[in-house]
């Protein structure tokens, strides 16, 4: 066994994937962080050095963006850990 079939076995879980590997960066992912989020970049830079300044406030969006994604990635995690459990009957991965 290959290091690419023993990492697709795991990745898999006996599944066929789509082309590239789960969890690795492909073009969707190149195209989500460098051009749709632009926005959010320039957002995030004019907080701290636009004028007029306040890094207090910038500080707190960020903190806020923070959150907002956190809360997003866990209820993800969470809402993975159900369908495992409600339709294969085992935690994803197991």
């Amino acid at each position: 066994m290959t290091l690419v079939d023993a990492l697709a076995a795991v990745l898999y879980h006996g599944y066929e994937g789509t082309q590239g590997w789960t969890g690795f960066a492909n073009e969707g992912t190149w195209i989500i962080f460098a051009v749709i989020l632009v926005p959010i970049y320039v957002m995030l830079v004019a907080w701290f050095v636009g004028t007029p300044r306040d890094t207090r406030t910038g500080l707190l969006g960020v903190s806020y963006l923070v959150g907002i994604t956190t809360s997003m990635w866990v209820s993800m995690l969470v809402l993975t850990v159900i369908l495992g459990i409600v339709f294969f009957g085992e935690l994803p991965g197991q």
